[in-house]
């Protein structure tokens, strides 16, 4: 049940700030060579300059000059301080979505609902458009990269044992069971008490509404049939002994992928990066697969994923916004991107257009992107909202405690704990909690 609590104008100011319009500023867009507007952008994917150098050398009238940051939680926290000084903010910044809101409700972000970018819609898969407006009319940033979730088996292990991939949820606990019968060793996948956004994605998929927005209110919605769908599965997988329990990217867990214990991984499509780093001796032996679904009716979950935003304090939204849309749409653009920073790009078309051969790792399945953007097209709508850190910590401690005691209704109670942390951190903070 969503807890329903009312507190006074303090609250009230925090949420509509949330579902109105950010604050924009002056949209000055104009430039030339000998006085260009100069933007900076903040973000943390590798190589982002050399991309961001086809911009400056094609545009001399707007130059961007990037300010690499230590990682999206710093670079965060970092701009949050410099709103609330009412100075020192950059231009642009790289913006993991499920921080969006937590940027809104701090009035960090220009509304681009009245610029260009509001005509970049049709470019994106709808649940990835909705991450960029709340579900709502204004705009807050452009899709930069997605992080669809996919299943990867080890083909050779599959075929050995007569296996075949599943393509529900209950075809894939039947798989689990026929590996660990055949050997006591292996498991098809581990569930990871370790990375709340993975989980996350695994709500998603079962369409979650962990946040909404109510008028001029927050929805808490962790603890309700979707989820403890989800929890319910895994907890009886790990309860019957058939999956592991161990945490990912551990020394352990790459020892499996290595060796063939954990012939599955519910991952992302980045996960040939992760793969390819940590069982490199299993190249060309894995496939990918879309996930397992709930029913007939194709959906999925994201697990990762940023944006390019511009924020509250930028004099130069409209320049912004022509560079942004460049830099996440146009194919040289985003082929610098994939080849530079090896990301997996939010826009259909770019990624249709620069993802034409399989990864190298899996070089054994050539339509490896083919399943992906089926991945894609799938995801599900997801709103998160201002306290996604509290919930994401809550989710670390409270199934770090029902992995370890593997029965199907500590995974229960650890999503009723996740609930009420996240409604009691929301009304502590002087936000709006609605039924």
């Amino acid at each position: 049940m969503r807890a329903a609590f009312r507190t006074g104008a303090v609250a009230a100011v925090a949420a509509a700030a949330l579902i109105m319009t950010g604050c924009s500023a002056d949209a000055g867009s104009e430039g030339s060579a000998d006085d260009p507007v100069e933007l900076t952008y903040w973000a943390w994917a590798p190589n982002l300059d050399k991309v961001v150098d086809l911009w400056n050398d094609e545009n001399p009238d707007i130059q961007v000059t990037v300010n690499k940051q230590d990682g999206g939680d710093p670079a965060i926290t970092k701009l949050l301080t410099a709103i609330k000084a009412g100075s020192g903010a950059p231009d642009l910044i790289q913006a993991e979505y499920q921080k969006i809101p937590t940027l809104v409700s701090s009035d960090a972000l220009a509304d681009l609902a009245g610029t260009s970018a509001a005509d970049l819609s049709g470019e994106f898969p709808s649940g990835v458009w909705d991450s960029v407006t709340l579900g709502g009319d204004a705009l807050y940033a452009i899709p930069q990269d997605t992080g669809p979730m996919m299943f990867y088996y080890r083909d050779d292990i599959f075929t050995q044992l007569g296996l075949t991939v599943p393509t529900t949820w209950d075809e894939y606990a039947e798989t689990a069971r026929a590996l660990h019968a055949a050997d006591p060793a292996k498991y098809l996948g581990t569930f990871s008490s370790n990375d709340a956004g993975w989980f996350a994605g695994l709500a998603q998929q079962a369409e979650a509404e962990w946040w909404s927005i109510d008028g001029d209110a927050w929805g808490v919605g962790i603890d309700e049939e979707p989820t403890q769908k989800v929890a319910d599965y895994w907890g009886g997988l790990v309860e019957e002994g058939v999956i592991d329990n161990k945490p990912m990217y551990t020394p352990e867990w790459n020892a499996a992928l290595n060796d063939g214990t954990q012939a599955g991984w519910l991952g992302a499509v980045w996960g040939p990066g992760v793969l390819s780093g940590n069982a490199a001796d299993t190249a060309g032996l894995w496939k990918a697969a879309t996930l397992p679904n709930w029913g007939s009716d194709a959906s999925n979950g994201n697990w990762g994923g940023s944006s390019t935003a511009v924020t509250s304090q930028s004099k130069h939204v409209d320049a912004a916004v022509k560079f942004a849309t460049w830099l996440n749409t146009d194919p040289d653009a985003v082929q610098a991107l994939v080849t530079e920073t090896g990301i997996y790009p939010a826009s259909t078309d770019a990624a249709a257009s620069t993802l034409s051969e399989a990864p190298e790792f899996f070089s054994n399945q050539p339509d490896f992107y083919d399943v992906a953007a089926d991945a894609a097209q799938s995801v599900a709508p997801f709103q998160y909202g201002p306290n996604v850190n509290v919930a994401f910590s809550a989710y670390n401690d409270e199934f770090a405690k029902a992995a370890e005691s593997k029965t199907r209704q500590a995974f229960l109670d650890a999503v009723a704990a996740m609930q009420q942390i996240t409604v009691d951190d929301l009304e502590s903070s002087g936000f709006t909690v609605a039924d």
